[in-house]
């Protein structure tokens, strides 16, 4: 496989695999979902879905590393059942493989938004919205913006800067405090998602007006999104939401591009603040990285810099006690 070439991992689990991925999904899970499905997340750059067949599907640049941690799962609970494993390069040059693109939403002048951080644990949630017009789309593609999903952090360090140089941008970024002050029964990600889409969407589209689409890479669906903000006193309208936006829309590709970008420079900043590496995701390390923090600062600590919603917390508690 070439380097960060998506991959396709398929992996059928037994019930109590299946029960224990939907335990550590229950607060990444997408409101939309295929038919047949027990849920659908968003694992760091993996999309990850569970089927009622007991299928699991992980798709992205990190595949690998996500369903090596359920292969292993398998493993453990069911030692004598042979492992079922398939796995497909999707090399972006065979056609079968490509994703069709809306030629009308990558040819246009538009506004699009994507976020980051919700499938972390440790690290904010970073919500962007970009404005692409026709002219600018040649630019973008010789940086390589129309495969956004497979720039790795190294490369975005570098592309980004020059990104953001031309193309105009609005960010929001919502601390781990803030994200524990607001969730609850009543507001839950998907909630505080579209608030601060709706934010940087808003503030956007009052800037620049001459756009043909406004799109977000759908999440939920489109009624269920503006019930998240019907109580608000302005509410972004005329939304195109699709799946997968970013590889339709590269006002979408950049919003997600300079998201990461701004993560990843949070991660560097609250590290180097720590004295710890803090790793992304919602894994096993993550929960040692966790229990040294809470050993080092007492558990306090994770309120300011982590979802505590997550099932981590608990799990980090537990080592940081021994």
């Amino acid at each position: 496989m070439a380097k960060n070439e998506v991959r396709t991992i398929t992996l059928k689990v037994s019930d109590n695999t299946k029960e224990k991925m939907i335990e550590y999904f229950a607060d990444k899970k997408r409101d939309v979902t295929p038919p047949y499905t027990v849920f659908q997340a968003k694992e760091a750059d993996t999309m990850v879905t569970l089927y009622e067949s007991g299928k699991a599907v992980f798709q992205g640049i990190s595949a690998d590393i996500d369903a090596n941690m359920w292969m292993e799962m398998e493993k453990h609970l069911n030692p004598n059942k042979k492992l079922e494993v398939k796995k497909v390069d999707n090399n972006p040059k065979s056609k079968n493989n490509r994703r069709i693109v809306d030629n009308k939403l990558y040819h246009c002048t538009s506004i699009g938004s994507d976020e980051v951080g919700t499938g972390d644990y440790f690290g904010p949630i970073v919500v962007t919205a970009t404005y692409v017009t026709k002219k600018d789309i040649p630019f973008l593609e010789q940086l390589g913006v129309r495969d956004s999903k497979k720039i790795t952090d190294e490369h975005i360090l570098k592309v980004v800067p020059e990104i953001i140089k031309q193309i105009p941008y609005s960010s929001m970024i919502l601390s781990n405090e803030e994200y524990n002050h607001k969730y609850s029964d009543k507001i839950n990600l998907n909630t505080i998602k579209a608030i601060l889409h709706n934010k940087v969407l808003l503030d956007m589209s009052k800037q620049y007006k001459k756009h043909d689409y406004i799109v977000v890479d759908q999440f939920t669906e489109p009624f269920i999104y503006y019930k998240y903000i019907n109580n608000l006193k302005e509410v972004q309208r005329n939304i195109t939401f699709v799946t997968h936006a970013e590889d339709q829309c590269l006002s979408v590709a950049c919003a997600s591009l300079i998201s990461r970008y701004v993560l990843i420079k949070e991660f560097e900043r609250l590290s180097k603040d720590l004295g710890i590496k803090l790793p992304k995701g919602a894994g096993n390390i993550v929960d040692e990285a966790g229990a040294q923090l809470v050993k080092k600062y007492g558990i306090d600590i994770l309120n300011k810099i982590a979802k505590l919603n997550f099932k981590n917390t608990e799990k980090i508690k537990e080592l940081a006690e021994n």
